[in-house]
């Protein structure tokens, strides 16, 4: 039902005019460009990176990086690569009467249909339709657990629509000699927990927000902790507890092996943390890519309440040129929790349970079917000998 309601809002949509981009062009605000502030990536006059104890660009502390730019560009939104500060105020009260809207109580006593039908011709779902196909089945998640953000990325004053910036906001398409993607049959992902997904069986983060590259996932527990020593720097992130290890002396390991989250070593280069990360499992492949991937990354703090985050992709088999995006992580306003998820979920067993059962009663009505009719003689005509 989930991917079902998926392929109709998606063919539904595409087939639209929403006008978001008018919508918000019509109730934007005479406003002024964007100046120092709080929340803002222009710092205050005066402010200088801070420096820790061992001489460190300062990056350590709680941040979040929770935003309403999507990693493509959403042309529901706008075709433009940034939008001006009363545009970008003008979507985000979309936004946000978009999910106080979908956020209202629902009748228990009304009729499925008639709550999907409400779903789909909301301003949420215009705006964002993965939302309601991840809440549109059992087990998933409404609005009230959704916490993507309210604000679009700023960078020095520009409100940006895509995190890439190359390619007009695309990913690059593929070499036409780039290997066939390899998948897991269909059928196999019910045989055995091994071959669910790491974020499913609370091994790893899911949505790529604990990468390499490190993504918004556009639901929730977008938090991190970023530690810092003499050797590494740790990012400890919020989803399924990843600590990730960035080693800060030494070079990339030869022995063959390929941990989680690849193998990264970093180094600071003036203000900023540069990170390379190579050796990425086949489980945590991005985009079909993890043999050949190198993932360079950089950090750089930009304001009191933000860092720059740039990164950039490279696989010579399957891409003809790097390519990347940037957006910035916000302080938080707290702390990281524990994410209190093992992999004895009592929905893995639940799911390769239903599978056996299925198979089960396949196979029963395989064994109790009727035989086939043998087909009746052929009767001679009428008066034959």
């Amino acid at each position: 039902m989930r991917h079902a309601l998926a392929l109709f809002l998606g063919t539904t949509l595409a087939t639209a005019s929403l006008g978001l981009a008018a919508h918000a062009a019509d109730a934007a605000p005479a406003g002024n460009p964007v100046s120092a502030s709080a929340d803002s990536s222009i710092p205050p006059k005066g402010w200088k990176r801070p420096v820790n104890a061992m001489g460190q660009p300062d990056l350590s502390g709680y941040w979040s990086n929770a935003t309403l730019t999507p990693l493509t560009r959403n042309r529901r939104i706008s075709d433009k690569a940034s939008l001006t500060p009363a545009e970008a105020k003008a979507f985000e009260k979309i936004w946000a009467d978009a999910l106080a809207e979908s956020d209202t109580p629902t009748d228990p006593g009304e009729s499925t249909e008639n709550v999907q039908a409400k779903l789909t011709a909301s301003k949420l779902v215009e705006i964002r339709p993965d939302f309601i196909a991840a809440g549109g089945d059992t087990g998933g998640y409404n609005t009230f657990w959704i916490d993507p953000g309210m604000h679009l990325v700023e960078i020095n004053g520009q409100y940006r629509t895509s995190i890439l910036t190359t390619d007009n906001g695309l990913p690059l398409p593929r070499r036409a000699t780039a290997p066939t993607p390899r998948g897991t049959p269909y059928r196999d992902v019910y045989d055995s927990y091994e071959n669910r997904s790491l974020g499913e069986r609370c091994i790893s983060g899911f949505g790529r927000n604990t990468g390499p590259p490190m993504l918004p996932n556009g639901y929730y527990n977008n938090n991190y902790q970023i530690t810092q020593t003499p050797d590494a720097v740790v990012i400890n992130v919020e989803m399924i507890h990843d600590a990730r290890i960035v080693r800060l002396k030494g070079g990339h390991r030869t022995d063959g092996l390929r941990p989680t989250m690849g193998d990264s070593i970093g180094h600071y280069e003036g203000d900023t943390l540069v990170v390379e990360t190579t050796n990425l499992p086949e489980s945590q492949q991005f985009m079909n890519s993890w043999q050949n991937l190198k993932v360079t990354e950089w950090f750089t703090r930009l304001s009191p309440s933000k860092i720059l985050y740039r990164f950039q992709l490279e696989d010579p088999a399957l891409w003809e040129k790097p390519w990347g995006g940037e957006y910035t992580f916000n302080t938080l306003n707290g702390i990281v929790y524990e994410y209190a998820c093992h992999e004895g979920n009592y929905a893995l067993p639940g799911i390769l349970a239903g599978a056996r059962e299925k198979e089960r009663q396949e196979a029963a009505a395989k064994t109790t079917a009727p035989p086939a009719a043998s087909a009746a003689p052929a009767k001679g005509k009428p008066g034959a000998d």
